[in-house]
């Protein structure tokens, strides 16, 4: 059975090349698989590209280049790969060696029991403070807003059969998120417990600017932000409305009663804030479809390298869905 391993590359030219040969190496030991890799290098700064093209020239036919224009980000990397796959199961991993090549049996063991998509739950996570926060917010947000089995828990490397991957590519959205995408697709699955291994080089490339715009993107597969937009203003309508009878009826008891200014302008700065929030939500939703008229690339392609024949890919539009 040949397997697929797809890996989103950002500025791992000290990495990918390692990562790619303990990928070969584990599974020359493991009978009744092969394995293939698509890379995509999401425009690193350093050499990254030039290490992939490396291994796609040490291993002829195996390992699959592409090249991003510009950086769309890993999710974008990750669809983008499954354009190019060709096996019957597709792995997600990073490139970052903290996950290791050989813990890919364990999906492929629990793959047999008949799951359409297994994840990778680590049983204490390597990452540094921001990395844990970010993460930790991700899956409350996965939790909160992703439809999904009870009980799942998502992460960056999992194991999914070729039509999860195949039906996820047709997503025409312009941000992306693979773990609601996977979501949407299919309600079979599993998750397994996996050691998490420290980061050999570098330090991680999640910024706070990226971890916003990936808290955004939730909103691309949820309307629960709207819903909570609908609570709270239905909530402080009632409140001003059982406050206004309130302070009629005090008044009506005690003439006397004078008008507290200061407590007006809390209550008014307050249901102020609610709505200029409420607003921003919306405002976000406006932005996402206004980016979906004007047919926003998911990603785009500059290059496309598969052992010694160079494959010809758009630099204007996605590959074929």
């Amino acid at each position: 059975m040949l397997v697929s391993v797809v890996i989103p590359c950002y500025n791992s030219e000290k990495s990918i090349g390692k990562l790619v040969d303990m990928c070969m190496e584990a599974f020359s030991k493991w009978d009744g698989y092969e394995c293939e890799m698509v890379l995509v290098n999401d425009c690193s700064r350093d050499g990254t590209y030039r290490e992939i093209l490396k291994c796609v020239e040490r291993y002829p036919g195996k390992v699959t280049g592409v090249d991003f224009s510009k950086n769309f980000g890993q999710h974008a990397a990750l669809l983008a790969a499954m354009h190019y796959v060709r096996g019957e199961i597709v792995v997600g991993m990073d490139d970052d060696l903290q996950n290791h090549p050989d813990q890919i049996l364990q999906f492929l063991d629990k793959m047999e029991e008949g799951y359409d998509v297994v994840f990778g739950v680590y049983r204490k996570r390597q990452f540094g403070w921001f990395k844990n926060l970010t993460s930790k917010i991700s899956q409350f947000l996965m939790v909160r807003l992703v439809e999904r089995p009870k009980g799942i828990d998502m992460s960056n490397f999992w194991c999914a059969r070729r039509f999860v991957t195949d039906e996820m590519i047709r997503y025409q959205g312009n941000d992306a998120l693979v773990q609601p995408l996977f979501a949407r697709t299919t309600s079979n699955m599993a998750d397994i417990s996996l050691e998490h291994y420290e980061r050999e080089f570098g330090t991680s490339n999640y910024s706070f600017k990226k971890a916003f715009r990936l808290f955004m993107t939730f909103m691309d597969y949820s309307t629960v932000p709207l819903r909570i937009a609908n609570f709270f203003g239905i909530l402080f309508s009632l409140a001003g409305f059982v406050a206004t009878i309130a302070l009629i009826i005090h008044k009506f008891v005690d003439p006397t009663v004078q008008t507290g200014w200061s407590s007006l302008m809390c209550l008014m700065l307050i249901i102020a804030g609610i709505v200029f929030l409420m607003l921003g939500v919306i405002g976000e939703y406006l932005g996402k479809l206004i980016s979906a008229s004007t047919n926003k690339p998911l990603f785009v392609v500059r290059d496309v390298r598969r052992g010694e024949n160079p494959e010809e890919a758009s630099v204007d539009q996605r590959p074929s869905c």
